[in-house]
């Protein structure tokens, strides 16, 4: 046990990091109350009582060619939180996921002595793996939510340790409400969740082609899962279209649909968690798109398929997400029974390769026994 006051600054740069952040600083407190907590992230960081430096919304973008547009309000932020890194002097400094800016302020917390501790790591492996090394050379300890990754960051040297992953303590904790389908005024129909993304960029590039889905399939029902931390105008058109939102309720969600159509990233393994049937769509600009071609190394983008290995739901990227090929694939997600349980078989490797390790308590205790060395 840390018998005295230290100080840590944890970085988060989007919703789900924030929430993974948020959780590890709970744990962290249950472990240790005297810990103190200062940094850049969001609501959930904020609720655990992380003193926020700055929101990660002044400076969350994505895409290459959108972080490049954006580049003027990330060096502001990284000036501001280096200076703050600086006057605060924690004991660690703590990196969530937000591989771009965090792998920055891995090197500058190196360089100032501070001792780093990176929980949900950069995707090096997708794109320019050598990545790794400039990680290794910047890192104390690095914790690892997918279990594919240990075995790649070893070929590099690194001894990566797998804690599990944090979505599962999630949904562990998660209660199906008894009265969703009255409380947000739905009727008994299935449901076919929407889950556009928690960037309003995502979200815009997205919520237009699923809403268009919507008249082919009058047996269903189509609900938006929204983020309360965007604007409501972000759903204006599905509103418009009578198209039912529901905000931070995306678990609720998932536990009545029937199936799901999911914008790429961390929404896709939560709804491979809930066993929901799904497809997953992805599209940015041309530029963005050209550029990452050329450079992913991997044969998937969704979680899903990359944690199984396999394909285990439809991915349909780019020029692929057309109207046709959405009409189509949610027409099998509905009808085909076979094609279901299939995907669900799927899903039940995916929960096998995942374990039962609570990942929050896990990487809490790793960093307090670093901290007590110190």
């Amino acid at each position: 046990m840390v018998q005295a006051l230290k100080k840590i600054y944890i970085i988060s740069g989007e919703r789900s990091g924030d929430m993974h952040a948020g959780n590890l600083v709970d744990s962290l407190k249950s472990l240790d109350s005297k810990l103190q907590f200062r940094g850049m992230g969001g609501l959930y960081s904020k609720n655990a009582g992380v003193d926020l430096a700055l929101d990660y919304a002044a400076v969350s973008v994505m895409g290459f060619v959108e972080v490049l547009l954006g580049f003027r309000k990330v060096l502001q932020a990284l000036a501001l939180v280096k200076k703050d890194v600086l006057a605060y002097q924690p004991d660690a400094v703590i990196l969530v996921d937000f591989g771009g800016f965090n792998m920055k302020i891995a090197a500058f917390a190196t360089e100032q002595g501070i001792p780093v501790h990176y929980y949900i790591p950069p995707k090096v492996w997708a794109w320019n793996q050598k990545r790794a090394l400039t990680l290794k050379a910047n890192t104390d300890q690095v914790y690892s939510i997918l279990p594919f990754e240990p075995p790649f960051f070893a070929k590099f040297g690194m001894q990566v340790q797998y804690v599990g992953n944090p979505l599962l303590d999630e949904i562990k904790k998660f209660a199906p409400c008894d009265f969703f389908y009255q409380k947000n005024e739905l009727s008994y129909r299935p449901i076919v969740a929407l889950l556009p993304g928690s960037r309003a960029q995502e979200v815009k590039a997205m919520l237009a082609k699923m809403i268009a889905l919507v008249p082919d399939f009058p047996q269903a029902q189509f609900v938006v899962a929204g983020v309360d931390s965007l604007p409501a105008a972000t759903y204006a058109l599905a509103l418009s279209k009578g198209i039912q939102v529901i905000y931070n309720q995306t678990y609720d969600l998932l536990a009545h649909a029937t199936a799901a159509v999911v914008t790429s990233g961390t929404a896709t393994l939560e709804t491979a968690l809930f066993y929901v049937p799904q497809l997953v769509v992805y599209k940015t600009s041309w530029i963005s798109y050209q550029i990452g071609k050329r450079l992913i190394r991997v044969p998937y983008i969704s979680l899903p398929n990359l944690i199984a290995d396999k394909k285990v739901v439809r991915e349909l990227i780019q020029d692929d997400f057309s109207l046709d090929n959405l009409r189509q694939e949610l027409g099998r997600l509905l009808s085909d029974a076979t094609y279901r349980q299939e995907m669900k078989v799927g899903y039940d490797l995916i929960r096998e390769r995942i374990g039962e390790q609570q990942a929050s308590e896990r990487v809490a205790h790793l960093i307090l026994e670093s901290l007590c060395k110190k």
